[in-house]
């Protein structure tokens, strides 16, 4: 809104300054009176005051103005010059405000007036062209520029849209993965024990995994909503209940966490993630296991590494879960491993640089 007053202020100053020197030119060279000098002045150089508002009536009054004070032997043809760079001022706005027809259609009315009341002389009308056709070109390329980086924010907000959307997915898919791996798992221990505290115990971990997943899932899905309230992201400070989770189905978890837990939001999001779905891995192909856990933060990076004692066979490469955390390591410009242990089991190692 300030920097928009400014423009005006300019246009303005512009037509005060125009004003004055045709009231000069015509007091100092045809002797007018003032009661006739005023009001044709303004009516050649106020106009541009509000040529933003009313870029096609402005361009047609001052050429309108300046074509009937030349006329009327009010301006002398030597003193085109300030009326001209009004009609100009309107001119370049018609230019970048309205289509290239207007413009157009614009610059052939402004060169043939103004061309008409030179004098007649070829020198003269190159001069009116020349003007008017650079005033022209120039408003027309601006517009032309603003299109281009108008269209461009448009593509990067629907490139953000979209990258929101994807990451959204991989959220969605994570949470649903290992939570439903878990509930997988602790319904077929339901099904095959015969002792009733024992399905019971494992109806309440069903119960408190699905609930806990479908909170979530409400959150995530909030982003899509513009009246959500977001709630934090979950990092380091949620690894110990990811853990807590996976000891309920059958894997034991040894969770370390070392250094400073303050981490940048998204890679401590992207932390939480990792271990969550490799602790999934080991739900859904070790238990029942001892899982390690461990998270290293430096001021550097956070090293993340999940070790288990399960069989160690897993198919790389296959399904979401191991793509996803490379990609979540490829975001940050990290390292990522996955597979075999050097004494057995399955080992995962990832390395994020959050400086």
């Amino acid at each position: 809104m300030i920097a928009r007053l400014h423009l005006y202020l300019v246009d303005i100053a512009a037509a005060v300054v125009i004003g004055v020197l045709v009231a000069y030119a015509m007091v100092e060279q045809r002797d007018q009176p003032w009661w006739l000098v005023l009001p044709c002045a303004a009516a050649v150089a106020l106009p541009v005051a509000v040529r933003r508002i009313w870029p096609v009536p402005v361009l047609a009054v001052t050429t309108a103005a300046t074509t009937a004070v030349v006329i009327g032997q009010v301006l002398p043809t030597q003193a085109l010059g300030a009326p001209t760079a009004a009609v100009c001022f309107a001119l370049y706005t018609v230019a970048v405000e309205r289509s290239r027809t207007w413009s157009l259609a614009g610059l052939v009315v402004a060169v043939v007036a103004i061309s008409g009341v030179s004098g007649g002389e070829p020198e003269n009308v190159l001069v009116v062209i020349a003007a008017m056709g650079a005033v022209w070109v120039i408003g027309y390329t601006t517009r032309m520029r603003r299109s281009f980086l108008e269209r461009e924010t448009s593509q990067r907000a629907e490139q953000a849209l979209s990258d929101e959307r994807l990451r959204i997915a991989r959220e969605l898919h994570d949470v649903v993965a290992h939570n439903l791996s878990l509930i997988a798992v602790q319904a077929a221990n339901a099904a095959h024990v015969r002792s009733p505290e024992h399905a019971y115990e494992a109806l309440d971990v069903i119960s408190s995994t699905s609930r806990a997943a479908l909170t979530e899932m409400r959150g995530l899905l909030g982003v899509l909503r513009s009246d959500a309230d977001l709630a934090p992201s979950p990092g380091l400070d949620g690894l110990a209940s990811l853990a807590d989770r996976a000891s309920l189905a059958g894997v034991r978890v040894s969770l370390e966490v070392r250094g400073d837990a303050a981490v940048p939001e998204g890679a401590g999001l992207s932390v939480y993630r990792i271990v969550q779905e490799a602790l999934t891995n080991v739900v859904k192909h070790a238990a029942p296991a001892s899982c390690t856990a461990v998270v290293s933060v430096t001021p550097e990076s956070v090293r993340v590494e999940v070790t288990d004692d399960g069989p160690g066979v897993r198919e790389l490469g296959e399904g979401h879960g191991l793509i996803g955390m490379r990609e979540r390591v490829a975001v940050y410009g990290g390292t990522f491993s996955a597979g075999p242990g050097p004494d057995g089991g399955f080992r995962v190692v990832a390395e994020l640089p959050i400086r």
